[in-house]
């Protein structure tokens, strides 16, 4: 079966320290949102769900500087769906075992609005994610 046209295929992200990001985004990505690690090589990892993958490349050390950040010009954030109300809630808490600093803390899970329900955080890039429970 074909993708459907216009459906995002893959993204791919320049990252400052391939290894802390590879930890970060293999525990989100196949733990919790069941992709699967699609291809590896020296400099960059992707994974894969259903027909989209997810690229992260090393950035080269030419490149480096300056550092991301999402109120640049450029990718603000990535958001995926989560699943539900609870599970939104179980990954929130195992965020901040990790140490991994929820965004708009006064306002969760309500951050987006009333009628969304969603964790805010950010990757070691500060690359902000958003997951949205799907049972609101």
């Amino acid at each position: 079966m074909r993708p459907t046209k216009g459906a995002i295929h893959h993204i791919e992200i320049n990252v400052s320290d391939l290894e802390i990001s590879t930890r970060f985004w293999k525990w989100l990505l196949t733990e919790k949102l069941h992709y699967t690690i699609f291809q590896k090589w020296d400099s960059g990892i992707s994974f894969k769900l259903g027909e989209t993958y997810i690229v992260f490349v090393q950035t080269e050390n030419k490149y480096n500087n300056p550092k991301y950040h999402r109120k640049n010009t450029g990718l603000n954030h990535l958001a995926f769906h989560g699943g539900s109300i609870e599970s939104i809630d179980v990954l929130t808490e195992e965020l901040k075992e990790k140490n991994i600093t929820i965004l708009y803390q006064d306002k969760h899970p309500f951050a987006g609005g009333p009628d969304h329900y969603a964790v805010f955080f950010e990757d070691p890039d500060r690359i902000k994610v958003e997951i949205i429970a799907e049972d609101e």
